[in-house]
């Protein structure tokens, strides 16, 4: 890093922590599969994965982008064979996307991978550390919408 960490505010700590984790978490997924997946894209398939069956207007939402662009996003993701999308049973505007099996897969091996990056923070933070602050972040800090 070309700036000093100690120099910043909360707010930029905190991104600079997830750019460079995101980074790191795109780069060992590239290394180890032929399929390049964004940072953007896994952040629609958690959203998916999460929901076992969603909405492009829940995605939208969810992710804070544009409708256009989670459209985007999501066709790249068809084209990848990760999710299905299909008619709504009662509302033909809305399209119903779900995971195929590849992409559950794909979404289950991503996991193992950032749990091996989170076994390594821990070996240099300390296992307690990791866990006091993933239950920091968890906590209501009286700023949500």
């Amino acid at each position: 890093m070309s700036f000093n960490l100690h120099q910043l505010d909360l707010l930029d700590l905190i991104s600079e922590r997830y750019l460079k984790l995101r980074k790191i978490s795109e780069a060992q997924w590239n290394r180890h599969h032929e399929l390049p997946i964004s940072k953007s894209e896994w952040f629609i398939l958690l959203r998916i994965y999460q929901e076992k069956e969603t909405t492009v207007s829940f995605i939208s939402k969810s992710v804070d982008i544009t409708r256009q662009a989670t459209h985007k996003f999501i066709k790249q993701l068809q084209e990848k064979g990760l999710v299905e999308v299909g008619e709504q049973e009662n509302n033909r505007k809305e399209k119903r996307i779900q995971l195929t099996a590849f992409g559950k897969e794909c979404y289950e091996k991503n996991e193992q991978l950032q749990a091996n990056l989170e076994k390594e923070i821990a070996e240099h933070i300390g296992q307690k550390r990791l866990e006091q602050l993933k239950d920091i972040l968890k906590m209501n800090w009286g700023i949500e919408d």
